[in-house]
């Protein structure tokens, strides 16, 4: 639901398994693979989907967004009735779901989620989305299967911001008193130990080679047979070290699902009949793939000193620079082999509503990015081949990406070549390891630039850890007391009108702003967005991806 670091160019979510077919004795079993090592097993306080592309399907919210409809559907609230201001929620929860290890689930489970997400000692995103003009919604246990919530302002995005995860009172509640919650539910602990409602629980993990997820005996979801859900055992989800091992793995039959890359597309669509798959185009990518720059004073400001970078990162005429000498047309064409669209806008073009098409790209022109750089004061005055700044500081920065992430490794490169050989930078190209990489994002700040991406989705209110100057994920400059700029304020102003804002079409203009800064303002450089295709063996039955997710995956199983 929130956005998050994304370790893959296309993201490798899937779940699903298998059910009791007592005519089919197929092993109800699938298999995936990702490239990076979960963080750790608490999703509220995780950025990344490194974790929860392994437990991820542990965990279900109130409700659910309809991926191919875009409606919010009950989910573990049956029901809701709402008041004619817009500001009380009743919401009426399901009686028949119990947590994997038997536990009924409550409306004390539910409160307990929103005291753990409002809780200061709990770091974690999904604050950044409820708090609504500064205030906290309060959360009441009405009785043990209704939960009434009351808002302080009309809340557009609220019944689609419950498909949060909800977690167990009787599990963590403890630790949330006695403030070691952060810390729960580390990537060492016992699988039996992570108790979630989804349809899966967690049975192994070994680090670096594999997951495995097996039925939650207890789920309550059934077919219209009255089977119980999902159809599938068993998942096991691969740790491979990049993208060309998974890529192998899915071709040599190791693994049912692979998200190509453009450069994967026509070989595998060549061999679909030999591999016995299918291979299908679901849309232009709603995540965001961007350089950004550091603008963190905390990283650059001390002993009373200021590293000359935080002056390059801050100068819209550096950051418009090397805009301009990002050659997005030679990315779509030599990285992602033609299957991609240039990011031009924040929000994806495949999600209209929001979109803002009327912005105009930075066009790909050394020779003006050199003019730019001239006229700023950026020069080469020793005549070395690097431009130095007005203070005689040489050019050079460290550029990041995460390892094994071979779309974004190559852009690193094409970045590199063009801003030394035609702006006559120093660029240090450092791939990483993701997780470490999100380290540095998120806690020490120990970076300069840095390729990486956003997920995406319908909602863009779920960007607000992002777009707010208070943000978890407000990449180039996290968490600010108060804004650092008169840009910064205003977008967090357009956020919490966003929200408030139930006129659609008022909505979609709040947000078409915030992009419009963005554009300007240049906090994030964009590149490209690819064409996201999906491969599967065609073994597998009631697969239905799309670019917002896989349609109702408790319904996939394995032909017989």
């Amino acid at each position: 639901m929130k956005p998050q670091w994304i370790p893959l160019a296309f993201l490798l979510t899937l779940s699903g398994l298998f059910g009791t077919f007592a005519e089919a004795e197929v092993e109800q079993k699938l298999t995936t693979a990702t490239i990076a090592d979960p963080k750790t097993f608490n999703l509220l306080v995780s950025d990344e989907t490194s974790s929860s592309a392994i437990v991820g399907d542990l965990f279900e919210g109130l409700t659910r967004t309809n991926p191919k409809t875009g409606i919010v559907e009950p989910f573990l609230a049956k029901s809701w009735d709402v008041s004619e201001d817009g500001k009380v929620w009743i919401f009426h929860l399901r009686d028949d779901v119990r947590w994997n290890d038997g536990t009924k689930f409550t409306a004390r489970d539910v409160k307990f989620t929103f005291d753990a997400i409002y809780d200061d000692r709990v770091p974690n995103s999904a604050r950044d989305i409820f708090i609504i003009d500064g205030q906290k919604i309060q959360v009441e246990v009405i009785d043990e299967y209704t939960v009434k919530f009351t808002l302080p302002a009309p809340f557009a995005p609220f019944l689609g911001s419950l498909g949060i995860d909800i977690l167990p009172e009787h599990v963590l509640g403890e630790s949330l008193k006695n403030g070691t919650f952060t810390s729960q539910w580390g990537i060492n602990t016992p699988p039996n130990k992570i108790v979630g409602t989804g349809r899966y629980k967690l049975a192994e993990y070994v680090p670096a080679q594999f997951a495995r997820l097996i039925k939650n005996p207890y789920y309550w979801q059934r077919d219209d047979q009255g089977n119980q859900l999902p159809y599938l055992n068993e998942e096991i989800n691969l740790i491979v070290q990049n993208i060309d091992t998974a890529y192998l793995k899915f071709k040599n039959g190791d693994t049912d699902i692979y998200f190509p890359r453009g450069e994967d597309v026509e070989d595998l669509k060549k061999n679909q009949k030999n591999l016995g798959i299918t291979v299908k185009e679901i849309g232009i990518s709603t995540g965001t793939e961007f350089v950004v720059f550091n603008r963190n004073p905390r990283h650059y400001v001390k002993n009373g000193k200021t590293d000359p970078k935080l002056t390059w990162f801050t100068d819209k005429n550096f950051l418009k620079a090397l805009a301009h000498t990002v050659d997005k047309e030679g990315i779509i064409l030599s990285v992602m082999n033609g299957y991609g669209a240039p990011a031009v806008a924040y929000i994806s073009e495949s999600v209209p509503l929001y979109h803002n098409e009327n912005l105009k790209d930075y066009e790909y022109n050394p020779d003006l990015a050199v003019e730019i750089l001239e006229k700023a004061g950026y020069q080469d005055r020793d005549g070395d081949g690097i431009r130095e700044d007005k203070e005689g500081n040489k050019i050079e920065f460290d550029l990041y990406t995460n390892s094994g992430n071979s779309v974004r490794e190559k852009i690193c490169v094409i970045l590199k070549e063009d801003w030394e050989k035609k702006l006559n930078l120093k660029v240090n190209y450092k791939p990483l390891e993701f997780n470490s990489l999100v380290e540095k994002l998120v806690n020490n700040f120990e970076w300069d630039a840095v390729l990486l991406g956003f997920t995406g989705g319908l909602e863009p209110h779920f960007g607000a850890n992002i777009y707010k100057s208070s943000g978890k994920l407000h990449a180039w400059n996290p968490r600010q007391e108060k804004p650092a700029t008169a840009w910064e304020a205003e977008i967090d102003q357009l956020v919490d009108a966003g929200a408030r804002e139930l006129n659609q079409e008022k909505r979609s203009q709040i947000y078409k702003r915030i992009q419009e800064i963005l554009h300007d303002e240049l906090p994030l450089i964009l590149t490209a967005r690819p064409k996201v295709f999906v491969a599967y063996k065609n073994k597998i039955e009631n697969y239905e991806p799309t670019i917002f997710g896989t349609y109702r995956p408790e319904l996939i199983r394995i032909k017989p």
